[in-house]
Formats: C-alpha cells, structure tokens, sequence
C-alpha cells in the first residue's frame, strides 16, 4: 500500500474522506514566505528552517479550516496579519538557528 493510501485511509472517519479539510492559511503563508524570505538575503535558510518558519507562521494565526467548495463569506485574517506572523517566524528562526545534522542521524 502506498504512502498517500495509507494517509488517505487514516484520514477517514465512519467511511467519511476528511483529506480535503485544510487550513486556508496555508497558501497564503506559503506565498507569504516566497516574497519575505526575498528581503532577507543574507539568511539561507535549510530544509528544518523553512519548516520551522512554516509552522510557526501558521501556530501565529488563528486556524481557518474549511472543506472543499465551501463558500467563505469573510475572511477574518487580513493579509496584513499573515505579513506580520510570517515576519515575526522569519526573526525567530534566524535569531535561533537549529543544527540540523542532529536531525540526520536520527534517520
């Protein structure tokens, strides 16, 4: 059985595929980053990095799931506030660098 298979068939509840719920702050972190990771050219940031940046971003922000179709009527989290939660991600994890190799070894 394949990764994605055994995801999908966790993410089920009494026969019900809960994989299309997702976090609608997601993407708009992700681009987020793309663009303020640009103004910070003298950090190089490594894979643990980045996904630090990433879930710290997100932990910032109020969730905002949602299934798929649905229709948002307000969206409560202005794009001000992904900025700044980004901003703030960016800071700390250049602030507190994590070595990564003790990470590799545990692979």
């Amino acid at each position: 059985m394949s990764q994605d298979n055994k995801m999908q068939q966790s993410a089920q509840v009494a026969g019900v595929d809960l994989t299309g719920i997702r976090n609608r702050n997601e993407r708009r972190v992700i681009a987020r980053m793309k663009t303020l990771l640009k103004e910070h050219p003298d950090f190089e940031p490594d894979i643990l990095a980045i996904q630090d940046i990433y879930a710290l971003s997100l932990n910032l922000l109020p969730a905002r799931y949602t299934q798929k179709f649905a229709i948002v009527l307000q969206e409560p989290v202005d794009d001000e506030a992904v900025r700044i939660a980004v901003e703030k991600a960016i800071e700390k994890v250049q602030a507190n660098p994590t070595d990564q190799s003790q990470y590799q070894e545990n692979v």
